[in-house]
């Protein structure tokens, strides 16, 4: 295929990245509050450094949670059993610094309201993206970088590499062309693999990097893709044994790009873990994805970018925008009648349209929000629209 070439790079971290943990810790107590008490308001961050983890926020709820022992399960999950690999969950020392919800954000987005008014608990923008050029309509040089992190996590668990540790890094390069006359870039190769992975002291890369050739990049990387000009940097820095929180610091929401779209399509700016549905910041975005990829699945455009935007305590969006990049079937205005008609963007009906209220967040917070097949995720359930609008 001739024309326009170009090379775009997305990146991914595994669940034992510090940032990630402590995306994984906030979620976890948002669940656990959730799972008493589905009208919980929660907005949960977390701090990780060596063997300390502190929570910190603002929690309104009638649910009696332990938030010790949530957040001390959370880390055993993602398998940091001893200090030496960067945390260990039965020793940590937990800070709590969780305080209640202001009265002010309070009375301005839900307290005397019935839910379908329930106003947004801030102001922002949001964005969804979706593109026609995977099955999961999500950017490749994303997925593919999400997907190795994943693959690294279920060969540790499952013993395949027993001596893999939690931490890591992926990232993907993809050449896109475009064709003369369209405006829709099309993956064609893989340009660029690379894993930098956490490991036993004990590993060489001589054992290393052919065996995450084997288990991982060729496991997930369709071989369509790869050809002989492929690089791969498999641990390009030649020694990755200290890692998780001692490592490196982790904070909450500090993977925003990680968890939507890998640089593709926008972003507002906004975290999503550690947040209720009002929240805008999370409910938002998943549902501008669940507008995109509707628009894009019902063949109305090949690519669409979704934004939509909020005042604090207002429970209607104050703008929605569409870009279709030039590849819309309809005219924009017919869109825009169509996302009307078929979607309700107040939080009070995101929440029950995309069955938010529901304790299963913890899982969204590694490997991506969007393009995921898991139960749960109902933002990824392409909408069937109704069409009948006027033109």
């Amino acid at each position: 295929m001739s024309g326009e070439s170009f090379l775009f790079t997305s990146e991914s971290v595994n669940e034992g990245h510090p940032d990630k943990l402590c995306d994984q810790i906030s979620d976890a107590v948002l669940d656990a509050c959730l799972a008493q008490d589905p009208n919980s308001r929660v907005a949960c961050e977390t701090a990780a450094k060596g063997n300390l983890v502190m929570v910190f926020g603002e929690i309104t709820t009638n649910a009696n949670v332990n938030y010790e022992q949530v957040v001390r399960n959370a880390i055993r999950q993602v398998g940091y059993e001893d200090a030496i690999n960067g945390i260990d969950w039965r020793t940590c020392e937990i800070v709590n610094k969780l305080d209640r919800q202001s009265p002010d954000i309070a009375q301005g987005v839900h307290i005397g309201r019935a839910e379908e008014d329930v106003g947004a608990g801030d102001q922002g923008i949001m964005f969804g993206y979706a593109s026609n050029e995977t099955p999961e309509l999500m950017p490749l040089s994303h997925l593919l970088a999400t997907k190795l992190g994943a693959k690294l996590t279920e060969v540790r668990k499952n013993g395949t590499l027993p001596w893999l540790r939690p931490d890591g890094k992926t990232q993907v390069t993809v050449e896109y062309r475009i064709a003369p006359g369209s405006t829709l870039p099309v993956p064609v190769r893989v340009d660029t693999v690379v894993i930098s992975t956490q490991h036993a002291a004990d590993v060489s890369n001589e054992v290393l990097r052919p065996a995450l050739m084997e288990h991982v990049v060729r496991a997930v990387v369709p071989a369509q893709y790869l050809d002989a000009n492929t690089k791969y940097y498999i641990n390009p820095s030649g020694r990755f044994v200290v890692g998780g929180p001692t490592g490196d610091a982790g904070l909450t929401g500090r993977k925003i790009i990680v968890d939507s779209y890998g640089g593709w399509g926008a972003h507002g700016g906004g975290a999503f873990s550690g947040k209720d549905y009002t929240k805008v910041d999370r409910s938002g975005c998943y549902l501008a994805r669940w507008i995109a990829k509707s628009l894009v699945n019902a063949r109305l455009c090949d690519r669409c970018l979704v934004q939509l935007s909020y005042a604090i305590g207002i429970a209607e969006p104050t703008s929605i925008y569409v870009d279709t990049y030039g590849t819309g079937k309809v005219p924009n205005p017919t869109l825009y009648k169509i996302i009307r008609k078929n979607f309700d963007c107040r939080p009070g009906h995101i929440v029950r349209q995309l069955n938010l209220k529901l304790p299963r967040y913890q899982k969204t917070a590694s490997y991506g929000h969007f393009g995921r097949t898991d139960e749960g995720f109902d933002w990824e359930v392409a909408k069937v629209l109704d069409l009948n609008v006027d033109a």
